[in-house]
């Protein structure tokens, strides 16, 4: 009970100064932490669509970052041709990211463990070279999007604050999916696949099916990541999708907690923190923190939300 206490008070702790982290900012007058801030939150909720299938159904995706892409580029290539309406550009978005997920997933659920990984690599490289090759959208170096997506007054996306919370709201409405699917037959019946896919067969689980689904909502979750970011950086280019973003991901939902519900989110806030604060001591910040990372994941077992559980314990 007192470990589920600490845990619990960590996490409220946490989404309390998401929360309220704009008050701050004004009170401060710091813009940079509230720009910080929303790029954190949007990565953290790509990370945490990660986490469905990474620690609920045990995928190890290593192309996650495809759909990040395939978000901002749909939101960028619909403003280049004229669409500015966000009620048209994040549907879009979230549709192909879905699409993207529904081929990727129907391919490379036919193979397992190393050859899965290498599979999702693949098809998220094919999507960069893709994008690389758009001369009409900027090939190489990256898609401008000059003017932020619109949704007829309802919010305006080039007001900091409310862009924060509209990113706010879309990883708390993303965690609240993820816990009701987690905790659904259908989440149970994925991680009990998880666990032994053998046996849940032999009882009558068509396994491929429930994973194919459970890889299809991730990447459409991810592609919604991808549209704020698009939107967040005014810009998109091949390198969002590279694989190294897919590791960062991966790193994040390891660090914070694989197969926990809040992990991926506080792994993301330290990561990225630490990357933040470690580049402006240094220019080798990344000699840092690999080392840093590599302890924690060593000897951490369970991440940050793990190391929480036993230290109430303790």
């Amino acid at each position: 009970m007192k470990s589920l206490s600490v845990s619990k008070a960590v996490t409220a702790l946490m989404l309390a100064g998401l929360v309220l982290l704009p008050l701050y900012s004004q009170l401060t007058g710091n813009v940079f932490i509230l720009t910080l801030f929303t790029r954190i939150v949007i990565l953290a909720l790509a990370a945490a669509s990660l986490n469905l299938i990474m620690g609920f159904a045990g995928l190890m995706s290593f192309g996650h970052a495809a759909y990040l892409g395939i978000g901002g580029y749909a939101v960028g290539m619909l403003a280049q041709e004229g669409v500015g309406s966000g009620f048209i550009q994040f549907p879009v978005a979230v549709a192909a990211s879905a699409i993207y997920a529904l081929v990727i997933g129907a391919l490379s659920l036919r193979t397992r463990g190393v050859y899965f990984i290498m599979i999702t690599l693949a098809f998220a490289q094919m999507a960069y070279y893709v994008a690389s090759g758009l001369a009409r959208y900027g090939g190489d170096d990256g898609l401008t999007i000059y003017k932020r997506s619109d949704f007829s007054g309802l919010i305006d996306l080039g007001n900091r604050t409310q862009f924060y919370y509209l990113c706010l709201a879309c990883l708390f409405g993303v965690m609240l999916l993820i816990w009701r699917i987690v905790n659904s037959r259908f989440g149970l019946v994925v991680q009990g696949l998880r666990s032994n896919e053998q046996r849940m067969q032999a009882i009558g689980f068509p396994a491929k099916r429930y994973q194919l689904v459970c890889f299809v909502i991730s990447g459409t979750m991810c592609g919604l990541a991808g549209a704020l970011l698009a939107n967040n950086t005014d810009f998109v280019s091949p390198a969002v999708m590279y694989w190294t973003r897919s590791g960062d991901l991966m790193v994040m939902v390891i660090l914070g907690g694989m197969g926990t519900l809040f992990g991926p989110v506080m792994g993301a806030v330290v990561f990225l923190l630490l990357e933040e604060l470690l580049s402006q001591i240094t220019e080798y910040w990344a000699l840092i923190l690999g080392p840093l990372l590599l302890l924690i994941v060593l000897f951490g077992r369970g991440g940050i939300m793990g190391a929480l559980g036993r230290a109430g314990r303790g």
